[in-house]
């Protein structure tokens, strides 16, 4: 079972913010001008659910990749005594065995999003392998503070795994993927299914994954007011997904927060990447070296001058290029080799 870590040491000094990639610099002057990396607070949750202008979310017609997929929408029981939960399944047309899948939880803070969210960029990695791609819609916070969240993706992971023959999809090659918060959540029901036994995982993808509530990490405090989602918009998150008073604290359960876990053994190969210029760099490192303590295989990229989400709103960039590049390799390798 996973129990909580042990607290951290005392504060490390740091220096100014590293650089931005030079072909990034001035993306994230412009992006700071219309949204600042503090932007979000509880008081305007509501409001920053708004679609963002110039920003579409990708239509069933887009998923379809030309014919190349089936998009479907299904409503699958949620966790117990809990709602229904939305699943998009985008189903490969042209495969003749059943396909590898990546189940996709959304970023969003915790706090906005929906499961068309980051589900065009899941698809660029998918449709080379031939993979399908099922994307879960949880309730979000604070409306439904943890378990919520967390529950419904599990529960979604059940429902693909039992179903996968009715969708023709391997239930041994099943990868969990998500940035941001959807990286969380992906890894806290990694955790989850360990600890249940429940469905088989075949690998995490976790890119630039919120994984610590305690947002007191070197990059955490370096990069406040600087680039994208800082610790004060990273703070309103916690705090609507935990609760007043609790972000912090010694009761934080590790499937909310992973980095609490104190045993990370036992979980299915990782790949996790992150910015050098972003809030959460150092708690994404430091998961990833608390893996490897633990026997774990892992793969872990951190981008030079990356800002968060750099590699979705500049995916022209060299740097962006290679971390796509370095995802679909490692995705590769994953489904090729069960």
């Amino acid at each position: 079972m996973t129990t909580q870590a042990v607290a951290r040491s005392s504060a490390q000094p740091v220096g100014p913010p590293p650089p931005f990639d030079p072909e990034l610099a001035s993306v994230v002057e412009m992006l700071t001008s219309l949204r600042p990396p503090d932007a979000y607070r509880s008081d305007n949750i509501v409001e920053m659910r708004q679609p963002v202008p110039g920003v579409e979310s990708p239509t069933d017609e887009t998923l379809a990749r030309g014919g190349a997929y089936s998009v479907q929408e299904r409503t699958v029981p949620g966790p117990a005594g809990e709602p229904d939960i939305s699943l998009l399944i985008c189903l490969p047309k042209h495969a003749t065995t059943p396909a590898p899948a990546i189940y996709h939880i959304h970023g969003g803070g915790m706090i906005v999003g929906d499961n068309r969210f980051g589900l065009a960029e899941m698809m660029n990695l998918a449709e080379p392998l031939g993979m399908a791609v099922v994307s879960v819609e949880y309730r979000l916070a604070p409306e439904t503070p943890h378990p919520g969240p967390v529950e419904d993706c599990y529960a979604g992971l059940v429902w693909v795994s039992e179903h996968a023959h009715e969708l023709d999809i391997d239930p041994e090659r099943i990868v969990i993927g998500g940035a941001s918060a959807g990286g969380g959540l992906a890894a806290g029901v990694t955790l989850m299914a360990r600890d249940r036994t429940g469905p088989a995982v075949l690998a995490q993808l976790l890119l630039s994954p919120m994984l610590d509530d305690r947002n007191d990490s070197p990059s955490a405090r370096q990069m406040r007011g600087v680039g994208v989602w800082d610790s004060s918009s990273n703070e309103t998150g916690w705090n609507a997904l935990l609760g007043d008073g609790v972000r912090g604290g010694p009761d934080v359960s590790p499937y909310a927060a992973p980095s609490r876990a104190a045993d990370l053994s036992g979980l299915p190969p990782t790949f996790v990447d992150v910015g050098s210029a972003e809030t959460f760099r150092d708690e994404d490192v430091a998961y990833a070296g608390r893996m490897w303590q633990a026997g774990g295989h892992v793969e872990l990229h951190v981008w030079p001058g990356g800002f968060h989400g750099f590699d979705v709103v500049v995916p022209q960039a060299v740097l962006s290029q290679d971390a796509i590049a370095a995802r679909v390799a490692w995705l590769r390798r994953q489904v090729t080799t069960a």
